[in-house]
């Protein structure tokens, strides 16, 4: 198939360009805003139509040089890291175990749900996981790498496009479904913050210039330097890791070391000025989300929809409807029927149908019009990019094997 690349340089440049684009459709379509949907979505999705449309008429396919967006996926969550404070994870510990044992369950009856529909279609029981957790919370890198092992055991040749379809399209989903649903529940609960602590992503849109937490170079560089330490310290903890036979991605070990950074150094050091939950770390962090998420949807191939029968597509929706189900009757519900829990509903249908980084997004864009949740920040991705990664691989083996 004839290929047009587009070099990294280029491609980080139009993640700008994409975010911008993202700000006026956002604030041109009012729809958009009210239902908390993040500027980089709705550019991504909008120029990922306008690759299709040249794909369509020419047969050419574009691609994107993504290897900047993985930089900026691991600054972002080394900022996560170095917003934590232990006192947080103490409180949030009951919160973190209930949110780990909802997401095992919920991935359970996700692929329960994918076997019942493969089965009604009279698809191979195995393809099950490719429109379940393989697809859906595993993201991309899980169906590719699942894909081809399900068609040698079934002799199903389109599994590995199955795969990478269902992904793309549980990730549009879990990047539009995240704002309505949060808005739904808080504005139906009379629900606000009550949490008066700093900016853990991006500003709050009606954010005040505060003269004590001014954002300035130095402050921006404070941040910047203190990121890529715990950077540096994360990836030498990787290759411990690997190693060690364990396999996560680049940056959880980043996430860790900026927690334990930010619960150490303070205190070992208390006259540094230390960035955390300051707005210039916040900025930081909103702009390396932001461009992140703004490259990674531009960059979808939406022409690998096609691949989507109309059986497959059935079985989606019935994911769709099982996953909104959850969360507002199960999900909220555990979590306190509190605001922190109507931000973390829209971080949990982020990852549970797409990927960490649109969880994130999604509570950002909910927390920057209704005041802050930090401890949401927190726990969501030590489960969601720490755990769920590990008792997926074992999930999976099951309902493959089954």
């Amino acid at each position: 198939m004839p290929e047009i690349i587009v070099p990294a340089f280029i491609s980080v440049t139009l993640g700008f360009v994409v975010f911008f684009l993202g700000v006026f459709l956002t604030r041109k379509i009012v729809v958009l805003g009210d239902y908390n949907i993040p500027e980089p979505v709705s550019g991504g999705l909008a120029v990922a139509l306008l690759t299709w449309a040249f794909f369509a008429f020419t047969g050419q396919q574009i691609t994107f040089d993504l290897e900047v967006r993985d930089y900026l996926l691991v600054v972002f969550f080394a900022t996560i890291g170095l917003n934590a404070r232990i006192s947080d994870l103490f409180k949030g510990g009951r919160l973190l175990v209930l949110l780990l044992a909802l997401t095992l369950s919920f991935m359970v009856l996700q692929n329960v749900v994918g076997l019942l529909g493969v089965t009604l279609f009279g698809l191979p029981a195995a393809t099950s996981v490719l429109v379940g957790s393989a697809s859906l919370i595993g993201g991309h890198g899980t169906a590719i790498a699942w894909g081809p092992q399900i068609e040698e055991l079934t002799g199903f040749g389109a599994a590995p496009e199955m795969g990478v379809a269902s992904a793309t399209l549980g990730l549009i989903l879990a990047a539009v479904l995240g704002g309505p649903i949060a808005k739904r529940l808080i504005d139906r609960n009379n629900l606000q913050s009550d949490d008066s602590e700093g900016p853990i992503v991006g500003l709050e849109f009606d954010d005040a210039d505060n003269p004590e937490d001014l954002i300035n170079h130095i402050s921006l560089m404070r941040g910047m330097l203190a990121v890529h330490v715990a950077i540096l310290l994360g990836f030498i903890l990787h290759i411990g890791i690997i190693e060690a036979g364990v396999k996560l991605p680049l940056f959880v070990p980043c996430l860790l070391v900026g927690i334990a950074m930010s619960n150490t150094i303070p205190y070992l050091f208390p006259t540094m000025t230390w960035p955390a939950r300051t707005k210039s770390l916040a900025v930081i962090s909103d702009y390396c989300l932001s461009v992140f998420l703004a490259m990674s949807l531009m960059s979808l191939q939406l022409w690998t929809l096609a691949e989507l029968g109309g059986p497959i597509l059935a079985v989606l929706v019935l994911q769709v409807i099982m996953t909104v189900c959850f969360i507002m009757l199960i999900f909220f519900r555990l979590m306190g029927s509190s605001y922190q829990g109507a931000v973390l509903s829209a971080g949990f249908a982020g990852f549970t149908l797409g990927a960490t980084p649109t969880a994130i997004a999604n509570m950002s864009s909910v927390t920057k019009r209704y005041g802050p949740a930090p401890l949401a920040f927190i726990v969501l991705p030590l489960v969601s990019a720490f755990f769920v990664d590990l008792a997926n691989a074992v999930i999976i083996q099951f309902f493959v094997s089954f």
